[in-house]
């Protein structure tokens, strides 16, 4: 009897260990290794956006080169997109078949869709945390940020729903390029705070025109005096500045209210008399602004190299280029006392893998990214600003800011004021909720002004039902009603907190290992029931 039910137990650790010799690692609990095991090639996978822009393409290919001097064991492959909207397809397009990237450079709002998949997205407060491989960990083979040398603001957009799902990678707000030559010209100065009746106002001055149809301002048949390029972040900006609805982080859904209403009604006079328009109905304000057809261009921070007369990337022949002075401002503001300013710029985030060294390897290439030799090289192509205090304060930094003007590549004066306009204004800038659908929201807010914009050009007259429908049809066109609205929880004060039952499917090697574990007590219990009937028999 004793070596039957020995030869049992037996078979139950045979069991146990088949189960884990297949055991595939449940990602919603992602465990770190003890050590990163540099015995071993890892691959990682890196996706990245980049425009025409070469010199950000270098600084990405000399960073994978550096840090696999560091990590040998390690290969990066990278794949450059053009567009983050098109990351962001193609990596709902590969979670379906579990072939998405290790890391990937995407927004918070697309991170919220993804973790709408099965464990999709790692969770990196306890990396972040490790000593050993976390921010500013022992083990790390290179100087990267301690969690408190991060811009407070910057790392706070990574978190979504409590948990820290994305690292900043780098930072812009937007700004106003204007032709101070043609405010001037016009009677008006330009003030460091702009207002939105201020900037209606002089562009509705701008709109005159001779007996041949030419605008007195630059002798053209062409002047849009105010183009503004996101037209969603025009949207939320202006509700955020009068404390209007938006969203809430649960999800609901509150911008179809009476101050939108009242906002559209002034875009559509304006559209109406073709003194504003949008990126979507005119193309690039920067090109308009080059050829002295535009007064305000809002755009990126990031897009400064795109903006003056004397702009080191251009998108329009030098021939067309009209020369003027140009002033960078914030963007216009419901109350000057009190700037509010969108804070947008991409982020990392991590997905999940059956192997924990992978992840730990993709972990710490993120971290390279935010190292002073990589913020400060990147930021430099452009209207970006470091997401570390590290590499704000540093040295190399402080001397890159000092040196504006000094040439109109690497220090062209209008890029680096359009990072300083952010570095003075880090605590004014705000973030948009993030939940599954917030993306959905952002492009609807966008949509509300190009349609009101489209309407007024075609003559739509403006009435309630007019906008009645619009915001049915953007509700349907979007999915706004298929958001799913987190319930909102309020335990009794005290009380301890049950935990959530869980939605998700046991892995098939626990059902496996349980399926093992049951049958063997019933052999067990069969092999019992057969030894006391036999002793009956007897």
């Amino acid at each position: 009897m004793r070596r039957k039910i020995a030869l049992l137990c037996a078979l139950l650790l045979c069991l146990l260990a088949l189960s884990s010799c297949h055991r595939q690692v449940n990602r919603s609990s992602f465990a770190l290794p003890e050590s990163f095991d540099e015995s071993r090639s890892t691959e990682i996978v890196f996706w990245a956006k980049n425009d025409t822009n070469q010199t950000q393409t270098d600084i990405y290919k000399k960073a994978i080169a550096d840090f696999e001097a560091l990590y040998p064991n390690i290969t990066v492959t990278m794949r450059l997109y053009t567009d983050y909207n098109q990351i962001y397809r193609d990596v709902l397009t590969n979670i379906s078949t579990d072939t998405t990237p290790n890391v990937c450079v995407t927004y918070p709002d697309h991170i919220a869709t993804y973790l709408t998949g099965n464990n999709v997205v790692v969770p990196l407060d306890d990396l972040m945390e490790d000593p050993l491989y976390g921010l500013g960990g022992s083990e790390l083979k290179f100087d990267g940020p301690k969690r408190e040398e991060i811009v407070p603001e910057f790392l706070s957009e990574g978190v979504i729903g409590g948990k820290q799902y994305a690292m900043p990678y780098m930072r812009s707000t937007e700004a106003t390029y204007i032709n101070r030559d043609f405010v001037e010209a016009l009677g008006y100065e330009v003030p460091e705070i702009l207002t939105w009746d201020y900037i209606w106002e002089v562009s509705e001055k701008a709109m005159a025109k001779d007996a041949e149809g030419s605008f007195l301002l630059n002798g053209q048949k062409t002047m849009i005096p105010f183009i503004y390029k996101s037209t969603d972040n025009m949207m939320i900006s202006m509700l955020r500045q009068l404390d209007a609805g938006y969203s809430t982080d649960r999800g609901e859904v509150l911008i179809f209210n009476d101050t939108t209403r009242s906002l559209l009604r002034e875009i559509y006079t304006h559209a109406q008399s073709r003194a504003f328009s949008t990126f979507g109905i005119s193309s690039y304000p920067g090109n308009f602004l080059n050829a002295g057809q535009c007064i305000f261009a809002i755009d990126s921070t990031a897009g400064a190299t795109w903006m003056g007369s004397e702009a080191p990337l251009l998108d329009i022949h030098k021939e067309q280029v009209v020369p003027f002075r140009i002033a960078v401002r914030p963007i216009p503001q419901a109350d000057p006392e009190h700037p509010k300013m969108i804070s947008q710029g991409p982020s990392v985030c991590i997905f999940s893998k059956a192997d924990n060294q992978q992840v730990l390897a993709s972990w710490l290439f993120v971290q390279y990214l935010m190292t002073n030799e990589v913020q400060i090289a990147y930021s430099s192509t452009e209207g970006y600003l470091p997401v570390t205090r590290k590499a704000q304060e540093s040295e190399t930094y402080r001397d890159y800011l000092a040196r504006k003007g000094e040439d109109n590549r690497e220090h062209y004066a209008v890029k680096i004021e359009a990072s300083e306009l952010l570095l003075r204004n880090m605590s004014n800038t705000f973030v948009t909720p993030v939940f599954n659908g917030s993306a959905e929201l952002r492009q609807a807010a966008g949509d509300l002004i190009e349609e009101t914009a489209k309407a007024a050009r075609r003559k739509i007259a403006w009435s309630d039902e007019f906008v009645n429908d619009l915001y049915s049809e953007l509700t349907s066109r979007r999915h706004l009603d298929q958001i799913q609205v987190i319930p909102e929880e309020s335990p009794e004060e005290g009380a301890e907190e049950l935990p959530k039952e869980s939605s998700e499917p046991i892995p098939t090697e626990s059902r496996i290992l349980l399926g093992a574990i049951a049958g063997i007590w019933i052999l067990i219990g069969a092999f019992q029931g057969l030894k006391a009937l036999k002793a009956r028999k007897k």
